[in-house]
Formats: C-alpha cells, structure tokens, sequence
C-alpha cells in the first residue's frame, strides 16, 4: 500500500500529472492524493505508511483510579461479575459510575476474565417465584464441609422461595431424619411456619414413595403444624433451581479450600457467611436487593410462629413397638421371621414398630426395612423399644 502511495506520488512530481489523473488511475479521491503529496513532503517516505487511527484519547475512557478500584474489588470477591462490581462502584459513591460492558472490557485487558460465547437465555424463559414471603421454603441437604480429622459434615439448607433470604444452615454429623428434624425445627421457632416446604425425595425427607408408603419424621412435623410438604419429580432437580443456585454460591464464596477445626467452628463460620448472604450481599435475581431487606417488605404480619415440636420427644412405649439386637449376619428376627438390615448393623439396637400385616425396623428416626409379616397370628415376644435417640446424635 505504501509503494502504491508512492507511485502516485512521484506521478505528480515527476511526471507532471495533475492530481485528478492521478486519482482516477488509482482509483481514489482527489482528497487522498492531496493528503498523500503533503504527508510525504512533510516525513518522507515514513508518512506514506499505514498508522493506527486509534484516537489519542476519549472522554469515554474510564479513569484509572476507578480501573484500579475495579480490579482490586474483583481480586478480592472472584465470584464478582460486572453487574455485581457496578452496584459496589455505586455504593461506595464512585461517580459517574462505569457501565456494565465498560467493567467487563476492563477485567478482559486486565486478563482477569476469558472472553467466550455465553449461553443465551430462551425467549421463552420466565423466572419462577412466589408472590411474597413465607409462602414457599426451598430445602435440601449438602456435603463438603470438611474437618481437621478428617471427617466430613452435611448441612440442611433452606431458603425463601420469594425474597432468597436462607432460613436453614444447620450442620449434621450424619444425614439422618432427626438431625434434618432438628434443623426444620429450628427454622420454623426462628422464621414461623411458611404454607408450603418443596423437598427432592430423599428418605430423610419422604416415605411417601416406600413400600409401603409410611410418614416420615420431616412429613410429620409438616402435618402437625399445617404445612404443606410438596416433593419435586423424581429426576428433576430443576424444580429446586433456588436451593441448588445457592448450594453453588455457598461452595464458590464459602467452602472452595476449606477444612474447618471443629463442627462447632464450622457452624460459626457458616452463620456469619449467612448473616453476610442474607443482609449484606446484593441477590442479581431480586433487582441487586438483599434477601432479607425483599423478606421484610413482603412478609405479612400473620405468619404463625408457634411450633409444634411433639414429635421429636414421642418416645416408643406403646405396646406396638418392640427392640431388637441386629445378629452378627445383619439380621432382625421377630416370631422367627428374619429380616435382612445390613452386616453394618451388627451389634445395633433397632425398634419394630409391628402392626397388623407389617413390620417395620427403625434405627433412631430413620426407617430402615418395611416387610409383611409372614405370619400375622404368631405371637411375638415383646421387649420395650427405645426412646427416640437425643438431638444432634
């Protein structure tokens, strides 16, 4: 391009060509030959070659302290994406404030962030959520809090359908219905009773899907204080998209890397990462408001707060209830029908709960087996059950 430039230069002043024959050889304007002729009589041959046209400066352009700002925030908040570093610029009065793509264009020259094609959202996409506060608690259990010896805690979460405040971080040794009853027990005497509780179909949760069915401990608790437990689809997590958006916050903000001293310091570290959560850390899908400010302005003044807990202190002396020891094969035996629990179990004392066709083995709240009897009419020797085991065991 340069050596085309030249040419046309030196048909100008060498052979005497006027400039607009040079123009319609070349096939440009009169404007560019004029502009190549004085370039050229200004820097020489350097002034025919191609030069960037990026402006010197922009007004646009946003100021270095505030650049500096952004990527200070988003080196100590990783999970912090433009919309969120927008809205701290804003809270910590930075003005004007830059806008989302010019946030993202900074990360991107920064090599904070990799460019890539997004997923689109489907036009037919819509947000699903209740109109207001304590019509609709999402709950399911979570693993990967981990302790300095070596063992590894679950935890009962919970939050508002409606404002995303987390209602339940309760941490447990074991996912069993107790320690999960514990939890729920707790929420409901902190928050109140909300209409509905949309769970998966875990055992710790249902037995709805047993066979046959029974009510498990959380169904219980539910019916007796008047809420409506709803169970998702079997293989359909999506419908607890909530619950499973915050378990993925929970582990990005809070567990990656984590190993905690104690169970007791692990529950202190995740109540103060939930008061953050809840009244400190703007939520993108509820317009950048905190849960707990979108909570208190849809809660109704009516919501019942007085918890019926009966059913965690029922203890087992009716005379349809029954102990076993587990045999050292694994192995129930009532009115010499034997009934299979698991080697695991050896040693362990288990409850029978015995009806008129059934036998059911229960370890603590959770139910083990459920079997028909086999002979109805055979009288069993009966044995005092055990008490429901204490909280947190």
């Amino acid at each position: 391009m340069s050596e085309q430039r030249y040419q046309a230069v030196l048909a100008v002043i060498a052979d005497g060509c006027t400039v607009v024959e040079v123009a319609g050889r070349f096939g440009v304007s009169r404007q560019s030959v004029h502009a190549w002729l004085a370039k050229y009589e200004a820097e020489g041959l350097a002034g025919l070659e191609d030069h960037s046209h990026r402006p010197r400066s922009s007004p646009v352009q946003m100021p270095a302290d505030v650049e500096a700002l952004v990527l200070e925030l988003r080196r100590e908040h990783r999970g912090w994406g433009p919309r969120r570093l927008v809205h701290e610029l804003s809270r910590r009065g930075v003005d004007p404030v830059p806008s989302e793509s010019g946030v993202y264009r900074a990360l991107r020259r920064a090599g904070v962030i990799e460019p890539g094609a997004r997923r689109r959202r489907k036009d037919t996409w819509k947000r699903w959520e209740r109109a207001a506060a304590m019509e609709l608690w999402q709950m399911d259990v979570v693993g990967g809090f981990a302790l300095r010896d070596g063992t590894h805690l679950k935890c009962l979460t919970g939050i508002d359908d409606h404002s995303r405040l987390v209602v339940c971080a309760h941490l447990m040794r074991r996912e069993v219905s107790r320690n999960v009853c514990d939890g729920l027990v707790g929420s409901l005497g902190r928050y109140g009773l909300p209409v509905q509780i949309l769970t998966d179909n875990g055992k710790v949760f249902t037995g709805r899907f047993n066979h046959p069915p029974v009510e498990m401990l959380f169904d219980r608790i539910c019916r007796e204080n008047g809420i409506d437990h709803i169970l998702t689809a079997p293989r359909s997590p999506t419908t607890t998209g909530k619950i499973e958006r915050f378990h993925r916050s929970l582990r990005a903000e809070f567990l990656t890397g984590r190993v905690f001293d104690s169970f007791v310091r692990a529950q202190a570290e995740l109540d103060a990462w939930v008061a953050e959560y809840n009244n400190d850390r703007p939520h993108q899908a509820i317009e950048m408001q905190t849960p707990a400010a979108r909570f208190a302005a849809s809660l109704a003044s009516d919501v019942p707060v007085t918890v019926d807990a009966s059913a965690l202190e029922r203890d087992r002396n009716g005379n349809d209830w029954i102990t076993r020891t587990v045999s050292a094969v694994g192995v129930v035996c009532v009115a010499w029908q034997q009934i299979s629990v698991g080697k695991h179990r050896a040693g362990a004392r288990v409850d029978v709960h015995v009806t008129a066709d059934l036998l059911q083995i229960w370890d603590g709240a959770d139910l083990l087996k459920t079997v028909v009897r086999s002979d109805p009419g055979k009288e069993i020797r009966v044995k005092r059950a055990f008490s429901m085991p204490p909280r947190g065991a």
